[in-house]
């Protein structure tokens, strides 16, 4: 089964970029062709998987505003089933550029057409905001992961994302479903943890994943080395979460469903 998950969440600090890294890297290491889309201007999964986006003359932004061939931009990474569409930022001025072109939102999607048959999956991590490069994401994408972070205000601000995704249904992608939510950051000494896992699950049901993301030192340490947490630390709890997260998906282990179904 091909699939292209946009991983997306307009808060900052949720997981979001350490959830597309190590779960592209995780269903990776099953020997599936991945492919990690970086289309947040921080270009953090680019570095997260050791590549410098500073070094960049070729990225998402070429592709999307000047018609480079995607083909050119991919870059492979350490682990050999697993390859980078990696960002920098140049695509800030994308958000600018786009809106005077005529189909703005369906730009990533008529690049990565090309690219479907040759990965099993594509994972997409989009910038914190749901401006016009996280639209052409969601435009571009089969379902979205929601990361949810275990913390106060978890939940703040997710009912514009939740109507965001209705509005793409609605306009630009009718087949986008949501794949699932994804509690991140979870601590199990907190009662406050609990409480939050407890009142996203009681809102979403069995629309939230099994797996949920622990804090974990080894997983926060594995940027700053340039490395998915499953060459960083394999025996790490955060490898262990993300092995799990992964398997979920292969296995199809959470049915996807349409928001507002």
């Amino acid at each position: 089964m091909r699939k292209i998950i946009a991983i997306a969440n307009q808060k900052g600090g949720v997981g979001k970029t350490t959830t597309a890294v190590n779960l592209s890297s995780c269903i990776s290491v099953a020997e599936i062709n991945t492919l990690l889309v970086d289309m947040d201007p921080q270009a953090n999964a680019t570095s997260g998987l050791g590549i410098d986006p500073r070094k960049l003359e070729k990225t998402i932004y070429e592709s999307l505003m000047e018609n480079l061939d995607i083909n050119e931009i991919i870059h492979t990474t350490e682990i050999p089933f697993l390859k980078l569409i990696p960002s920098n930022i140049r695509l800030v001025g994308a958000e600018v550029e786009l809106v005077n072109i005529e189909s703005r939102e369906k730009m990533l999607r008529s690049a990565l057409s090309s690219l479907k048959d040759e990965f099993e999956y594509i994972i997409i991590d989009c910038p914190p905001s749901l401006g016009l490069l996280t639209l052409n994401s969601l435009t571009a994408a089969d379902s979205v992961m929601i990361p949810i972070q275990c913390e106060y205000y978890a939940l703040e601000g997710l009912s514009h994302l939740l109507n965001t995704i209705r509005l793409v249904q609605k306009h630009l992608n009718p087949n986008l479903k949501v794949e699932g939510i994804l509690l991140t950051m979870y601590d199990r000494r907190l009662n406050l943890s609990k409480q939050v896992s407890d009142e996203v699950k009681s809102y979403f049901q069995s629309r939230v994943f099994d797996t949920c993301i622990h804090r974990n030192v080894r997983l926060g340490e594995a940027p700053s080395h340039g490395k998915p947490i499953v060459l960083f630390d394999a025996v790490s709890i955060g490898c262990e979460n993300y092995m799990s997260l992964a398997k979920e998906i292969l296995n199809n282990g959470k049915e996807t469903f349409r928001q507002g179904s």
